[in-house]
């Protein structure tokens, strides 16, 4: 794939050893080469399936070690490739990357008045929760509260506040940026407004984001938990689900999950070695009326395990119990525009009780405000048509790598009478589906043309290329971003 775009390699020298002692000298943070202790450690990311080698490792400590390796990258030919867990990995960093390990940014400032938070961009949604639960305020963080903040946010983001208020995207201040020329920008309606249009759901294809401002919500208890249903239930769940959702208010927040839960430390009791659905609920409001809505789900069969309850936010990860688990991952995503009879009998057939699949499936109920323009436009494609979003994974290396390649074909092949032909970037990781032509699926096709537009100005020699890259234009008839970062 990186090959795809020859103007992305610079014909400048490679670094000497002159030039990576001075690199070392101008940085707070440690710098790493091949084979010397602390290059594995920062490299590896939560998705092993995607095996970093770059040039050298850059643990840097602030902005100002990232515009110092921007430069040094920029000077010698390199690209950039950044990454903070390495939930979202994509493309690989190769030789030719300086490759920016972001976890030692983790300063969080909450301002309680302005219901806002500045993050730094090694900050996980867990430093974040509980800061703002201290004011009844929350993040709009995804699932699993162990993740990157600026990553997840510049993707687009969704979790259980999303029916309610929308993209974490859409709830972006300030964006602090390191761009292709190596300076420190900012980012936000005023100041280089297409940059920022860009960055919220373009992800890493502009910049390093040294730090993000971010709208908090009014909101410090849920509804929330799970409902746990055996084998013989599962039917009769999910096509109770299916029409149930329909009629859910935005408060409401719902996906399902299903698999053969092994007998395995971690596991709760109820569910070892048991095949089981997980239904993950959240509503913001009254625990009364949250109770009296999902009640139907409570009586529809036999229940292993019920965990709803009214919960502190600060407790939103128990929701979805997404294990912390690092391992190599085959995922796929894509989005639905219904959920009907025949699809919910295409899912079971595909994953549900005795199939003993090698893929396991979710499916997120969208729609509300993820479906609507917010008030400040960003490059995230908020369909209106996608009411549902399926995301598949499964497990590589464990010996059942065929089985798990031909189980993700299965899927896509068995759903697409109910595709829309689109996805969602914060889904989109590992080695499959990160070309450029998936990536277009996850905007508007307007949306897509002018994100090409801006990066062909901000990063014509595609520098930020390790990612769920988005190729510049050739350098011939390119415009330039002026100082009020307007396309001229």
């Amino acid at each position: 794939m990186n090959d795809a775009n020859p103007t992305h390699r610079a014909t400048s020298a490679p670094p000497t050893p002159e030039d990576l002692r001075r690199l070392t000298e101008n940085v707070k943070g440690p710098v790493f080469l091949p084979g010397e202790p602390g290059y594995a450690e920062h490299t590896d990311g939560f998705d092993q399936a995607v095996r970093h080698r770059p040039a050298l490792v850059v643990a840097v400590a602030n902005a100002d070690d990232v515009v110092t390796s921007v430069r040094f990258a920029r000077d010698h030919g390199l690209g950039i490739a950044v990454q903070a867990t390495g939930h979202g990995a994509s493309l690989p960093a190769d030789e030719h990357a300086v490759y920016l390990s972001t976890r030692a940014m983790k300063g969080v400032r909450v301002d309680p008045e302005l219901r806002t938070a500045r993050l730094e961009a090694g900050v996980l949604w867990q430093d974040v929760i509980p800061l703002a639960a201290e004011h009844g305020l929350a993040p709009l963080n995804g699932s699993a509260p162990f993740v990157g903040a600026v990553s997840y946010v510049l993707g687009g983001g969704i979790g259980v506040l999303s029916r309610r208020y929308g993209y974490a995207a859409d709830h972006v201040r300030r964006i602090e940026v390191v761009t292709a020329d190596g300076e420190l920008r900012v980012a936000d309606q005023d100041e280089n407004p297409d940059l920022f249009w860009a960055l919220r759901g373009g992800k890493g294809n502009f910049g390093v984001v040294t730090a993000i401002e971010i709208e908090l919500m009014d909101v410090a208890r849920l509804y929330g938990g799970g409902l746990w249903y055996p084998a013989e239930s599962v039917r009769d769940a999910l096509h109770l689900y299916r029409t149930w959702v329909t009629g859910m208010p935005e408060e409401m927040a719902s996906s399902f999950f299903m698999m053969d839960w092994p007998d395995a430390d971690g596991v709760p009791e109820e569910l070892r070695g048991r095949f089981a659905l997980h239904l993950r609920l959240s509503y913001i409001g009254d625990p009364a009326e949250g109770e009296r809505l999902i009640r139907p789900l409570r009586e529809v069969g036999p229940i292993l395990l019920d965990t709803v309850t009214d919960i502190p936010y600060t407790q939103v990860g128990t929701i979805h119990n997404d294990p912390p688990v690092a391992g190599s991952y085959h995922i796929n995503n894509f989005q639905l525009s219904t959920l009907d009879e025949e699809t919910v009998e295409a899912i079971l057939e595909l994953v549900g009780p005795g199939t003993k699949s090698a893929v396991s499936l979710e499916v997120r109920n969208l729609g509300g405000a993820l479906a609507r323009p917010p008030r400040v436009p960003n490059a995230v494609a908020h369909f209106p048509e996608a009411r549902f979003q399926v995301y598949s994974a499964g497990v590589l290396g464990i010996g059942e790598d065929e089985a798990v390649y031909e189980g993700h074909d299965r899927v896509v092949a068995t759903l697409a009478p109910w595709a829309t032909g689109t996805r969602m970037l914060n889904f989109m990781a590992g080695v499959a589906h990160t070309d450029p032509a998936d990536v277009r699926q996850a905007y508007t096709a307007e949306a897509y043309e002018r994100l090409v537009e801006l990066k062909t100005a901000w990063d014509p020699g595609n520098m930020f290329r390790f990612n769920h890259n988005i190729p510049p234009r050739t350098a011939r008839n390119q415009r330039v971003p002026s100082e009020s970062g307007r396309l001229r």
